[in-house]
Formats: structure tokens, C-alpha cells, sequence
């Protein structure tokens, strides 16, 4: 399972995503969107969005910090 978060540096929700995933011990890759401008480009065109934190779980999408849409996703 591969698992994208995509985060800004003063987002209080990426935090929580980050330790959500940490805690249930789902390895997750993470891009900061201030600083790759391809990354912030990419992600508008997948979900038509562009506040962090956004997921990618497997290619699925989920925008915020959504627990029931994430444990879903990841099988919790």
C-alpha cells in the first residue's frame, strides 16, 4: 500500500494526519506543497484541491483530516 501525504509547514491538521498514521504504524511518504511547486501542480489536478493535508491511499483521494475515510481506506 502506498500511501502520499501532502502537507504545508503551518498545518495544524498535517500534524494530526501524520501522528494518526504514525500511531497505527502505516508507513506513508510525505511532500510539502510550499515547496515543490510540481507536487502542488500534480495534486490540484488530481482532486481539484489544494489545502493540505491531502492523502493519497492507493491512488484515493481523501482531503482533510477524514479518520473514518482513512481507516477505511488503510483496512483499520
Amino acid at each position: 500500500m502506498k500511501v502520499i501525504v501532502y502537507t504545508t509547514p503551518i498545518c495544524p491538521y498535517c500534524i494530526l494526519v501524520k501522528n494518526f498514521l504514525k500511531q497505527n504504524k502505516v508507513q506513508f511518504s510525505e511532500i510539502d506543497l510550499s515547496t515543490n511547486k510540481c507536487a502542488a501542480e500534480e495534486i490540484v489536478k488530481k482532486c481539484g484541491a489544494l489545502s493540505a493535508p491531502i492523502i493519497d491511499v492507493d491512488r484515493n483521494i481523501v482531503v482533510g483530516y477524514d479518520t473514518k475515510k482513512l481507516k477505511e481506506l488503510l483496512g483499520l
